[in-house]
C-alpha cells in the first residue's frame, strides 16, 4: 500500500515538471526565419497579464525589476494601465531582445519589421545592407542575458513608453562569404550594456509593443 502511495506522488510531480516546460512558452523556442504575416499577429511578444484586480501595489512586488528613477514613471504607467504587470512586462521583453538580435544578425527584415517601429528599422535595414555590400555574415550567439531592468517610463497622452536597462553576454564573430572569420570569436563572450525603450499605442487593439530606440548604456 504505502508503495503504491509512493509512486502516485512520484507520478504526480513529474506531471507537473512536464506541464512547467511543456505548457507555457518562454519565448526562448527556435523561431523561424519568416513566418506568414497572419501567424505573427497571432504572436504577442510583450502582451501584460490582464488583472481585474490587483493587489497591492505592483511596482513593490517587482524588488529589482526597476532602477530607482523609473518608479514613478512605472506608477503612472500603471495607473494608466491597470493591466500593466512589471514581471511579465520584463521578461516579455527579454524576449523580445533576444529576438530582435537574432533576426538582425541574420538579416531578417521582415522580422525586423514586425518587432521595431519605423526608425530603428530603418537603421538595422541600413547595418543590413552595408554588411551585405562588404560579404560579410554575422555568426553572433546571445550567451545570456544577465541583467533586464527598467530604468524609465512614460505616459504622454495615450502613447507609454518603457526604458530597460539590458546586460549580456555576446559571442560575436564576423565571416566572408567563404566562412573564414574576419573577426571575433565565439569562444569569447564580450559583454553589452544597452538601453532599448519600447513604445506602444495604449488605446490600440494590438498588444504588442514595439522597439523604437536603442542606445549603448553609459
Amino acid at each position: 500500500m504505502y508503495v503504491i502511495v509512493i509512486l502516485a506522488l512520484i507520478a504526480g510531480f513529474l506531471a507537473l515538471r512536464l506541464y512547467s516546460v511543456l505548457g507555457k512558452r518562454t519565448g526562448h523556442e527556435q523561431e523561424p526565419a519568416l513566418r506568414p504575416a497572419e501567424d505573427r499577429a497571432k504572436v504577442t511578444v510583450l502582451h501584460p497579464r490582464p488583472v481585474t484586480d490587483m493587489p497591492g501595489d505592483s511596482v513593490r512586488l517587482a524588488d529589482g525589476l526597476i532602477a530607482s528613477g523609473g518608479e514613478a514613471g512605472v506608477r503612472a504607467l500603471i495607473a494608466a494601465d491597470r493591466s500593466f504587470d512589471v514581471p511579465q512586462f520584463v521578461e516579455g521583453a527579454k524576449s523580445a531582445y533576444k529576438m530582435v538580435l537574432e533576426a538582425f544578425w541574420r538579416g531578417d527584415r521582415a522580422e525586423l519589421e514586425w518587432l521595431c517601429d519605423a526608425d530603428v528599422l530603418a537603421s538595422f535595414e541600413e547595418a543590413i545592407a552595408q554588411r551585405e555590400a562588404a560579404g560579410h555574415v554575422l555568426d553572433n550567439r546571445l550567451v545570456r542575458i544577465e541583467k533586464a531592468q527598467i530604468v524609465d517610463a512614460s505616459v504622454n497622452g495615450r502613447i507609454a513608453e518603457v526604458s530597460l536597462r539590458f546586460e549580456a553576454d555576446i559571442a560575436a564573430v564576423t565571416r566572408d562569404h567563404d566562412g573564414n572569420v574576419v573577426a571575433g570569436s565565439l569562444t569569447d563572450a564580450v559583454g553589452t550594456n544597452d538601453i532599448w525603450t519600447f513604445t506602444r499605442d495604449l488605446r490600440s487593439t494590438d498588444p504588442n509593443w514595439k522597439l523604437s530606440e536603442t542606445d549603448e548604456a553609459a
